[in-house]
Formats: C-alpha cells, structure tokens, sequence
C-alpha cells in the first residue's frame, strides 16, 4: 500500500492539478509497473453523447485539440511528460472513437527529442488510429555552463529550441515520419512565460499574440532549416496565431533574400572597396584628424570582418532556397495558417496589398470552442460569416477559408483523411473538380 501511496503523491507533484482523472490513472498504472506491481486498470466503459447538429453549430466536421495538451507537450520530466502525452491520446481515442464519422482528436506530440516524438506519432497513428498530431512549437533547452556553475538559477536560463535551425537534435527521421505516416504536423505551443510575455501581475498583456509568437518562432526555424526543402511533401499548419505576422515573416523574408542572397552580399564585400580612392575622400572631405589617418583608415575598413569563416556568409544554404519564387512556392504550397473566425484581420491572407507576387495565403478556421473568447457556442460560424458582412471576405473566400483550404490542408499529405466522415462525399466532389 506504502508504493501505491508514494506513488500516487509523485504523480500528483509531478503533473498538479486539472488534469482529468484518465490522466492521472493511466501515469499512475505506469508507474506502478515500473516499481515490478502487477497492474490491470478499470474496464472502459462507453460514453454516449449526442454529437451536435448542423443546426446547432454549423459544423459538419471538426478537428479537435485538447487544451491540456499545451501542459502536457512542456513538461520537463521525460517519463511524466511521455506518460501524460500517451494517457491523454488514450483517453481521446476512447471519448471520440464513437464520433468518427463528425469529429477527429488530435495526438499530443511531445519534441524534446526525435525519439519521443517518433514513439508517440507511431502509437497514436498505428495502436490508436488517430490521424491528426499537434506539435510542440519549440522545446526549452537548459544551458549547460549555467547547470554547472549556478545549478539554483539554472532553471531561470534557457534556450529556445525550434527544431528547424540550430536545434540539439536532428528532426529529419520525425519529419520522415510524418511523410510515412501521412500526417501534416500542426504546430501549436503557448507563447507566454518568455520573451516579453512575463507579467506577474497581467494575463491580457501575456496573452495578446502569443500565439503568433510561438508560431513564427517555429516557422522561421523550419523554413531557414530546410525542413519543407527536404520533405516537400509535407504540409505545416500553426494554429491560432492569425494571418498578420505570417504575411509579415513572408514579406520580410523575400527583402531579406533581396538584399541578404549570396550574390547580393556582394555589394557590402570590403574587398570590393577602392582603397586609395577612400583614403583621397577621406583626406579631402574628413576632418583634421581622419584626414591625418587617412592611410590607416582604408587599410582597416575591413578589420571587423577579418578571420570570418566565409563559408558561414551565406545564410541561405541550409534553407535550399534559391530564389524569391522558392519563398513563395513555400508560404503559398506548404505553409498554412490557422485563423480564429472572429479575427479580423484574417482577411490579410487573402489580399496580397502589394505584397510580392500578389500571393495569398493558406488560411484555414479555427475556434476556441468552448473558452473564454468563445462565450456563445452557437454564434461562432456567425462571427466567421461577419466577415463577409463587413466586407473584409467574399463568400467564395470564407468558402475557401471554412471549407478548401483545410480540405486540401489534410488531403495533401493523407488523400484517405475525409474516408468514412459526413463530408467525404463534398471534399471528394471538390477533389475532382479541382
């Protein structure tokens, strides 16, 4: 009795509170297993609800992610956190298995390293046969010099490990896996708790755009990594951060490239510089004492960038972009994003407004159903139609929005994704149309 009480009290420290009870009791079977117990939990019992109409919601389908899977994806502890992530794609598969044909749970992914990752996508898609995967946005990584020297403060330090670029780990063989298993990789994290959203005292100041934040953090790092350059069959989805800082990281990128591509830094090599000709313009236009330093000055333009390694000037090589169009073959290919339906700025997808290449954007909807910016249900397709009212969509756009865009979102990488639901028949009339 002693293990299962000491056990019960670890598992509680090491999750806390609000978990639902599935939860606590699968992470607690397993533990309970490690300690040599043998364990057989209670039977499953079916829940029948009622799933909800057309009338009610407007929703013929629905992609549905679970809230706790924000905590459960950052836990530190290796074992709780792969034990939450399996506990909570248990209990999912169990509570939707019934409502297949009308709604489809995403998989808790956990990115602390490939490993995991590779472990869990496999028995959510294979033993649970789930077919949607939220990811972790980015993974905080201790600093080793701060473990050693400060080991008190080191939990205060960190850095920011987004998978795509820089990352301690190598992602390819999960990418691999998603394109083996047909899954599109959702990315969604909390953006909160670093950078500039750490009020103690202010949620709302924390809250507005940290999902965007989260969601360019990983973008950039994928797109900079070469990570849809490798698997082009891939389609990456970020949720919840609008359209706004997507058309802005796609305008900025396609300048950067303008002026930062290797043939363009060219134009700042100190190399290039007509020495004897800036130590004349110097001595004639500069004054007393730089004109005494003329010489000097036009020997040591170059100084800062002496001993550069030269092979690290091109920023863009592990990308595999080379050129503008491959920017936007990307954000307009393989890159979507997801919007909530009351935004409306949502509209900035769907209108390039000078933008290069007048290109839109993948927008698909999303809701907070059931949170405290969805305070009526019934009403959140009526806030999506607003759009259209307030003339910031056509109603072929917010089609698009509510219905093509995710279509070809999920049917990209798994062509079978809508097979058996209540739409199958639209999506395939849509797919054979277009």
């Amino acid at each position: 009795m002693k293990i299962i009480l000491d056990e019960a009290f670890h598992v509680h420290k090491r999750i806390g509170p609000g978990m639902l009870e599935n939860v606590y009791k699968t992470c607690l079977a397993y533990r309970l297993q490690k300690r040599g117990l043998y364990v057989e939990t209670e039977k499953s019992v079916p829940v029948f609800v009622p799933a909800f109409s057309d009338s009610e919601l407007g929703l013929d389908y629905a992609v549905v992610y679970p809230t706790l899977g924000l905590v459960t994806i950052a836990i530190e502890d290796a074992e709780m956190r792969c034990a939450c992530a399996r506990a909570l794609n248990i209990m999912k598969a169990e509570l939707f298995g019934e409502f297949s044909d009308r709604l489809t749970p995403a998989a808790v992914i956990p990115m602390h390293t490939p490993d995991e990752a590779i472990a869990e996508l496999e028995y959510a898609v294979k033993e649970l046969g789930l077919k949607v995967a939220m990811v972790a946005s980015y993974v905080r990584r201790p600093i080793p010099k701060a473990v050693r020297e400060f080991p008190e403060a080191a939990r205060y330090t960190y850095w920011m490990d987004t998978f795509g670029l820089d990352s301690e780990h190598d992602y390819d063989p999960f990418w691999a896996k998603c394109v083996e298993l047909k899954i599109a990789p959702t990315f969604h994290s909390v953006g909160y708790g670093w950078g500039s959203r750490t009020s103690i005292s202010n949620y709302i100041y924390n809250h507005i755009g940290n999902f965007a934040a989260s969601a360019e953090a990983v973008c950039k790092a994928l797109f900079m990594g070469g990570v849809p350059s490798r698997f082009p069959e891939l389609r990456f989805g970020f949720l919840e951060g609008g359209a706004v800082w997507a058309r802005s990281l796609y305008t900025e990128l396609i300048g950067h490239w303008e002026k930062r591509n290797v043939a363009a830094l060219e134009n700042y090599n100190p190399a290039n510089i007509d020495r004897p000709l800036l130590a004349d313009l110097v001595r004639r236009y500069g004054n007393k004492s730089m004109a005494g330093s003329a010489d000097s000055i036009s020997k040591s333009i170059d100084s800062p960038i002496r001993g550069t390694d030269m092979s690290q000037v091109n920023e863009w090589a592990q990308s595999g972009i080379h050129s503008a169009e491959d920017i936007r073959d990307i954000f307009t290919e393989r890159f979507y994003f997801g919007c909530e339906g009351d935004d409306p700025l949502t509209m900035m997808a769907f209108r390039p407004m000078g933008t290069r290449f007048d290109s839109r954007l993948n927008a698909f909807y999303g809701s907070d159903i059931g949170h405290w910016d969805v305070p009526d249900m019934s009403k959140i397709l009526e806030e999506a139609y607003e759009l259209v009212d307030h003339g910031l969509m056509t109603s072929a756009e917010l089609r698009d929005f509510l219905f093509t865009i995710p279509t070809r979102f999920w049917t990209s990488t798994n062509p079978d994704f809508f097979v058996g639901t209540a739409v199958q028949g639209e999506v395939n009339r849509f797919l054979s149309e277009s």
